[in-house]
């Protein structure tokens, strides 16, 4: 089911906009720019302008929602099941942290210095993320264990640390602020193609990984203990699974900024319908992590249509009610 809605979701999502397109044209483009329907004279009767923004401004941002929106989803299941904390997401360890104070001086870079080069801002933010969890590992390593307790407070200490160092970097910003937050509170616009096959490694081959250790994850949940007893090589495991979470988080802060709740929530939606069964729990929360992102998108860039609201700032409208409401039932079921 969530396979298909997905399809619908993109089509949808690259027909609506200030500009609208009819559905139906929208694809008729889409499956004759993949040589699946007719060439470039099946579209003859179709204005250039509808092609263009179909194929060269909506399509690629509406994909590249949909590759962030599942990395974000399968990075938070992944991280919940590890740490069997439900609290636990992309940003628990400091990775976005990284990203976002590398990006941040990026930024900076090319607005006080001219330094620029293609792709200056997102590399500079995966090599941020790289090394927030590079450092966070090694403060939480003791001996050749990293015990899951610790490891949730190098990222929370780290997590501060950067923060803090991304307010000075505003405040130094002065006038040229304005960019840094906006990158800062997520968002799609101005993606092209390019910044697509940039992100497309991590979360196709992050996913494989994950479904790989499905089994791991799911023995995970009755403890270390246990699982270690049941034959799954804890540490390994960890070790393997932690950095795969954080690579796939990192690439899709570098192309899409700081968006929040949706590594949180969609596992949590998800688990509710599916159960914890991480063979069924991952791919469904790929899928409706991407269908909730390009959603999210899409009301962002039309809800104050011909301006643009960041993504991050829709996503959390919508998961902070959310989880206030996970939390009173939660609450209501201790009690009761």
């Amino acid at each position: 089911m969530l396979l298909p809605a997905l399809a619908v979701t993109l089509v949808l999502a690259a027909a609506l906009g200030s500009v609208a397109v009819h559905p139906a044209v929208t694809l008729r483009v889409v499956l004759s720019r993949l040589g699946l329907s007719g060439g470039p004279a099946g579209i003859a009767d179709i204005p250039a302008s509808a092609v263009n923004i179909v194929w060269n401004l909506r399509l690629p941002r509406v994909l590249l929602g949909a590759l962030v929106g599942a990395s974000l989803a399968m990075a938070g299941t992944a991280f919940q099941g590890l740490l069997r904390n439900p609290l636990a997401d992309p940003f628990t360890i400091g990775v976005s942290s990284g990203a976002a104070a590398a990006a941040t001086v990026a930024l900076l870079l090319r607005q006080l210095a001219g330094l620029n080069f293609p792709h200056m801002v997102p590399l500079f933010a995966f090599a941020g993320a790289v090394m927030a969890l590079f450092f966070v590992y090694n403060l939480a390593r003791i001996g050749g264990r990293v015990p899951v307790v610790t490891l949730l407070l190098a990222g929370v200490v780290v997590s501060s640390f950067l923060s803090a160092v991304i307010s000075m970097l505003m405040v130094l910003a002065a006038q040229n602020m304005h960019g840094i937050f906006f990158w800062l509170s997520g968002g799609l616009m101005m993606r092209s193609w390019q910044h697509l096959w940039l992100i497309l490694p991590y979360p196709v081959l992050g996913g494989a990984v994950f479904f790989a250790y499905s089994r791991e994850l799911n023995i995970l949940l009755l403890g270390e203990e246990a699982a270690h007893h049941l034959g799954v090589r804890v540490e390994t495991t960890k070790k393997v699974l932690l950095v795969t979470a954080s690579l796939v988080t990192a690439g899709a802060v570098a192309v899409s900024g700081m968006i929040g709740f949706v590594g949180l929530i969609i596992p949590h939606a998800v688990r509710m319908v599916t159960g914890p069964d991480h063979r069924v729990l991952l791919p469904a929360s790929a899928l409706c992590g991407a269908i909730f992102l390009v959603w999210a998108d899409v009301a962002a860039r039309t809800v104050m249509s011909p301006q643009e609201l960041p993504v991050g700032i829709i996503t959390a409208f919508v998961g902070a009610p959310f989880f206030i409401s996970l939390l009173r039932r939660k609450k209501n079921e201790i009690r009761f």
